[in-house]
């Protein structure tokens, strides 16, 4: 069952990552503690154990928030995964053994089947947040650059990453998968131009569904996440923006 700590821990971290506990929104103590019928002590572990996970802040003035990111923050991280990551995808597609082409299609496989699950079934974002960490984790450890892993492990965010699936429309989300395919077939075919293209375009049609269209040259207008987990994704290849708040 484990301790009242833990779960609080895992209670808030699944609010935080579904949207219902929004970027910038103040997390009390007090109000909390009610929620999930504990004591105050097991909320203030779990919060700071949620601060060192780099989903909520925590200040002496202001007390703990879920962390919020600008537009302009995350646009300069899909920016700089698509570089790192491209990379990665390049010395990937030039060393990969059939083992590992072989690991790779199998996650890829993993997240189309999440994504698609066919007849009238919702896709399984979880599970698609899930399988999709373990590629590029993988393609990472692949690439046996501890620089590149070092640095895109400070880029990537579990909240902005669930954000990101949940802004995806139908249009996004296939193309999501398709990457992921493609990404393969060009390692597979050991050429690290395609892959590093696909990778590089994987992550800025990400970043254009999680940000939508710009404003002006390098404004966005950040859309909110979805509280409730979605029905269904909405359909529509040509709008990438999400759909309703998300």
């Amino acid at each position: 069952m484990g301790t009242s700590s833990d779960r609080a821990f895992h209670r808030l971290r699944a609010d935080i990552l579904s949207g219902r506990h929004q970027p910038g929104h103040r997390l009390g103590e007090v109000e909390l503690a009610g929620e999930l019928g504990t004591s105050r002590t097991p909320v203030r572990e779990a919060l700071h154990r949620l601060a060192a996970d780099g989903l909520v802040e925590l200040s002496a003035n202001r007390g703990a928030r879920v962390v919020a990111h600008t537009a302009a923050d995350l646009d300069t991280v899909f920016v700089l995964r698509a570089h790192a990551e491209g990379v990665a995808a390049r010395s990937v597609a030039l060393t990969a053994s059939p083992q590992d082409v072989a690991e790779l299609g199998r996650l890829a496989c993993a997240v189309a089947a999440a994504a698609r699950p066919g007849g009238d079934a919702v896709a399984d974002l979880d599970a698609v947040y899930r399988f999709n960490r373990e590629f590029h984790e993988l393609l990472l450890t692949l690439a046996g650059s501890a620089s590149l892993s070092s640095v895109v492990g400070g880029l990537v965010h579990s909240t902005v990453l669930m954000r990101t699936y949940r802004a995806f429309n139908q249009g996004a989300m296939h193309r999501s998968v398709e990457h992921h395919l493609e990404l393969v077939a060009a390692v597979q075919s050991r050429d690290p131009d395609w892959a590093e293209s696909v990778m590089r375009s994987h992550l800025f049609s990400a970043r254009s569904a999680l940000l939508g269209p710009r404003r002006t040259a390098g404004e966005y207008a950040l859309p909110q996440l979805r509280h409730e987990p979605p029905t269904g994704l909405p359909s529509g290849d040509g709008d990438l923006t999400a759909q309703e708040s998300a």
